[in-house]
């Protein structure tokens, strides 16, 4: 499982609003810890959209667990980089593709999967998403009994709606743990330093282990992929977990199986979202994103946009002055670093978007065509 520090969508955020420094597409490098999983049977009441059809499909964690558990996979890769990883993977269809976290399995080509304690088979890695921190394993369909689950619909999800985690937690096979959506919309930082958007927080208590399982909502469709818990450096349990929305997963689906991997659009710069907290530095705006570097040779750097030049210090952070102020993208008003990069996920490569932007008192518009992401969130060595 791997530990959430900080998060935004390209390149690092430090420091509360201060410094969400993007390159749009982006990651921290996690730091390791364990959680307590508890064991539960609570029933799984409210939720979905309460409607009478709804209601019928609500089922109790036992009936999920009854239904789903058998479709849930022990993963254990020995990657040609790193040591041996364990992790929880689960069907998705009967041809024998099966979803987990790119994490779980790393570099590694092949990773061996255990059904239940007595069926061990070795899937192929298919592809791979590292900026999504997904994987879509492949077993022959006819070397086991698959038992596929349901993909739901993450964008149902409402905060306090039941959900479930079936996992490996410190390697306890299929175990069932419950809780709620705390929130929506959170971002988390991939493993190759990009930033996954529309993340699902819960309280669902997860452990190393359970990355790549699925998360469960009361009809027993999964609506997300478990892959990252909070950590604050210190020891115990952690009432904050998260997933990546199954929505993500299934818009890469195809590309996956078809190429091995997801191309995804990167515009190549390093930025700040502008808000009190930065007030005493009397910028001409008081809302908008500061640019702090630009990377060289990407979409921004073509395009002319300016970062900043001017060290400067705010609650004991350093920050950039005098880059260009990004204030809207395709004439709607940006205000925050999550806002932009949100925009910026929702493009392809190849896409023309217009910045507008204001620099040294001028506004100014600049149209830049987003590229491919690299494979990896360039080191910004001018970045606070």
């Amino acid at each position: 499982m791997r530990a959430l520090v900080r998060s935004p969508f390209v390149t690092a955020l430090a420091g509360g609003a201060i410094v969400a420094v993007a390159l749009l597409a982006l990651g921290v490098a996690g730091r390791e810890r364990t959680t307590t999983t508890v064991i539960e049977q609570a029933r799984v009441a409210g939720g979905l959209a309460g409607t009478a059809a709804d209601q019928r499909w609500m089922m109790s964690a036992h009936e999920v667990y009854e239904r789903d558990a058998p479709g849930v996979v022990y993963v254990h890769a020995d990657p040609r980089t790193g040591s041996a990883t364990t992790g929880t993977g689960f069907v998705i269809d009967r041809d024998g593709h099966l979803l987990t976290n790119s994490h779980v399995v790393g570099d590694a080509r092949t990773v061996k999967i255990r059904f239940g304690e007595d069926r061990t088979v070795v899937a192929r890695v298919l592809g791979r998403d590292v900026s999504s921190d997904l994987a879509l394993l492949k077993v022959d369909p006819d070397a086991v009994d698959l038992h596929p689950l349901t993909l739901g619909d993450s964008s149902d999800c409402r905060v306090g709606d039941p959900v479930i985690a079936i996992g490996n937690p410190y390697g306890l096979e299929r175990t069932l743990t419950t809780g709620v959506v705390s929130a929506l919309q959170r971002q988390l930082r991939a493993p190759n330093g990009f930033t996954i958007q529309h993340v699902i927080q819960t309280d669902t208590p997860i452990g190393a282990g359970n990355s790549g399982g699925p998360l469960i909502d009361a009809g027993g469709r999964v609506v997300g992929i478990t892959s990252q818990i909070a950590a604050d450096g210190s020891s115990g349990t952690t009432d904050i977990s998260f997933a990546i929305p199954i929505n993500t997963v299934k818009d890469r689906l195809t590309e996956l199986k078809e190429t091995g991997g997801v191309v995804h659009p990167y515009i190549g710069i390093s930025a700040i979202t502008l808000d009190d907290r930065l007030a005493s530095l009397r910028l001409p705006v008081k809302r908008g994103v500061l640019v702090q570097s630009v990377h060289p040779g990407g979409p921004a750097a073509a395009a002319g946009v300016s970062g900043g030049t001017i060290e400067s210090q705010v609650e004991g952070e350093a920050v950039l002055l005098g880059g260009d102020v990004i204030t809207a993208l395709d004439g709607r008003t940006v205000r925050s670093m999550g806002q932009l990069t949100r925009a910026i996920a929702d493009r392809k490569p190849g896409d023309e978007i217009k910045l507008g932007i204001l620099r040294n008192g001028e506004s100014l518009q600049l149209v830049i065509t987003l590229g491919k992401a690299p494979g990896e969130a360039p080191a910004d060595d001018e970045t606070p």
